[in-house]
């Protein structure tokens, strides 16, 4: 009885006194993907430079300047106008579905509104390229470093020869293979 008590005064009063409830939980952090300075068109950007005095139009249109994009402006324009991604007041930050404006450094956030499934393998370091440490910091690529924002999918690509077997390169001298192909029953099994 008397063991009972020198532990259970002993909690009791630590429970009291708030000592045993404590407990430290991390703190939610944002997720921060670092990422080097988007491509940005040569000439045409700060987009305020030229946007700066023109009263936006938000009616989708053929446009008579940014030819070079509106040629090869393929991703759903059926249903894609410019002002869907771009700020219509202020043309040097991109814009959310939900209104917030962004900074083209994390345009991979307006990726990810319709393409949730490559932004998820993304930030897992599965889709695009991400360098860094594995359990450190770590540097990932947009989606512009490899996709044209403007004509996103890749033109198909012809695959290359498969490698040369190391016994099909020559490194001998007088040009004959450096070792023979292994043999069918290696290590003395047949």
């Amino acid at each position: 009885m008397k063991t009972a008590r020198a532990v259970a005064i002993p909690l009791l009063l630590q429970l009291a006194l708030g000592g045993a409830a404590r407990v430290t939980l991390p703190v939610a952090q944002a997720e921060e993907y670092p990422v080097p300075p988007p491509p940005l068109s040569d000439g045409i950007f700060p987009c305020s430079d030229c946007h700066a005095d023109l009263e936006p139009d938000p009616t989708p249109r053929v446009l008579g300047m940014h030819e070079e994009i509106v040629e090869r402006f393929h991703h759903a324009e059926a249903q894609r106008w410019c002002l869907d991604c771009h700020n219509p007041s202020d043309r040097d930050k991109l814009r959310l579905a939900n209104g917030e404006l962004i900074d083209f450094g994390e345009s991979y956030k307006l990726c990810g509104q319709c393409h949730g499934t490559n932004f998820r393998d993304w930030r897992a370091g599965v889709h695009g390229k991400r360098t860094g440490m594995w359990n450190g910091r770590k540097e990932y690529r947009l989606c512009v470093h490899c996709h044209d924002p403007h004509r996103p999918r890749f033109a198909p690509i012809a695959p290359e020869p498969e490698p040369r077997r190391p016994w099909a390169i020559d490194t001998a001298s007088e040009g004959e293979p450096s070792a023979p192909p292994p043999a069918h029953g290696q290590h003395g099994s047949e």
